[in-house]
């Protein structure tokens, strides 16, 4: 069984804002706010990543702008403190900077994006090249394929695997990414299988098995499978 999983090189964005060590304070915001974006790869070297500037970087300069933070504060935050002083993307920057390759699954992306708790990832090359960059919403548009295309995938790549003879003994429906499958299953224990294997499918927004011969939904078995 082979899928085609889709690639962060299927979704990012190719032409990418970037500055350099030496950029200065004031140039770095003007650039994200006249690209509405909220973070900017730091490049070196013909376009090296080496580092990540966010508004989170930047903020600390606002936050302790007419402060005077006491010992705890400074000994608790000492890295806010030293990009409240800085000037250059060089003191500001985030490094080494957290990048994904244009082969990376969107679900190995998402994760990557979840337990770091970013908005927005480099893509690099093998040599650390800037190629692209991808962000949450593009990692959200496998939700907009055609309902036919997640409905011929999964009887290409899951149904003749699981109901091998005859395959089209399962009818798949698909609306608007809920996934429907519609048949006789002799081995009940083969349904929170199937439902994993849909689930794997790009773009599947949820899953209901119903038994041909009663007609009567028990999607909750489909679901079962989630935890």
């Amino acid at each position: 069984m082979h899928g085609t999983p889709h690639l962060v090189s299927d979704v990012m964005t190719r032409t990418v804002a970037a500055v350099g060590r030496e950029s200065r304070f004031k140039e770095i915001v003007q650039l994200m706010q006249d690209r509405k974006i909220s973070a900017l790869p730091v490049l070196e070297g013909g376009g090296r990543v080496v580092g990540v500037v966010s508004e989170a970087d930047l903020l600390p300069k606002e936050e302790f702008r007419d402060s005077d933070p006491d010992r705890r504060t400074q000994l608790r935050r000492l890295t806010d403190l030293a990009k409240a002083g800085a000037v250059t993307a060089a003191e500001l920057m985030t490094s080494p900077a957290l990048t994904v390759r244009p082969d990376t699954t969107l679900a190995q992306a998402a994760r990557t994006m979840a337990h770091a708790r970013v908005k927005r990832l480099p893509v690099v090359d093998e040599q650390g090249l800037l190629e692209g960059i991808v962000s949450r919403s593009d990692l959200l548009k496998v939700f907009l394929r055609d309902d036919e295309e997640i409905a011929e995938e999964v009887r290409r790549e899951v149904v003749p695997y699981l109901f091998p003879t005859p395959s089209s003994a399962i009818r798949v429906e698909v609306h608007d990414g809920a996934v429907r499958l519609v048949g006789r299953v002799s081995d009940p224990y083969l349904i929170p299988v199937v439902a994993r294997l849909v689930r794997g499918v790009e773009g599947v927004v949820d899953v209901d098995f119903v038994p041909e011969e009663r007609g009567d939904s028990i999607g909750s078995d489909a679901k079962a499978a989630q935890s």
